[in-house]
């Protein structure tokens, strides 16, 4: 069976927040680390095809990420981009996110990647400015997936709180910041396909 390579460039989503880092180091502060807790455990087990190597930091804006992108890009099938939470945490402006986004989906394209982008899930801590910020940098998210011709992963709305799209849904986050095991899992399983 071929193996594909998935390199994955983001922030703490990506990295497995709050139980699980791709840093031993950082890992090694966690009390109790859980690999169950990120996104592509699930994806894998999904599909034993996929080998991810992550490049993926707590706390980091789009264009802190985008610095570390040729940390995962060599000898890689495909490219996923994930981040933006942290330019809105940071009141920084969503259309520079978005365009940190297309530049890395651009540098991916470069080389020749099948690509995907993740959209920016609720986060139940913000108010209603973020809200409205993440709202904003999800549709700029979609114009990017559909102008580079990536495959855009729902993330938001495969966790968000159907009464309360301000906030994902109960279990699906044990700290209103990251997803819990349970909202890896469902982004690992839902969220996640292969562009193509």
């Amino acid at each position: 069976m071929a193996e594909i390579v998935v390199a994955v460039a983001g922030d703490s989503i990506s990295a497995g927040s709050p139980l699980w880092d791709p840093d031993r180091a950082v890992r090694a502060r966690i009390a109790a680390p859980d690999e169950r807790s990120q996104w592509q455990w699930w994806a894998a087990q999904a599909d034993d095809r996929l080998e991810f190597r992550t490049s993926a930091v707590y706390g980091e804006r789009t264009d802190e990420i985008a610095r570390r992108l040729d940390l995962v890009l060599a000898n890689a099938d495909v490219l996923v981009v994930q981040g933006g939470i942290n330019d809105v945490v940071q009141r920084r402006p969503v259309e520079e996110a978005a365009q940190n986004l297309e530049a890395m989906l651009e540098r991916g394209r470069t080389a020749e990647l099948a690509l995907a982008v993740a959209d920016v899930l609720p986060w139940n801590n913000g108010d209603e400015r973020a809200a409205a910020d993440i709202r904003r940098l999800n549709e700029l998210i979609r114009q990017v997936a559909e102008t580079a011709g990536a495959t855009l992963l729902p993330f938001h709305d495969t966790l968000v709180d159907p009464s309360d799209p301000s906030r994902m849904g109960g279990g699906l986050t044990d700290d209103g910041d990251h997803p819990s095991v349970e909202g890896h899992r469902l982004l690992g399983e839902r969220a996640f396909r292969l562009p193509g």
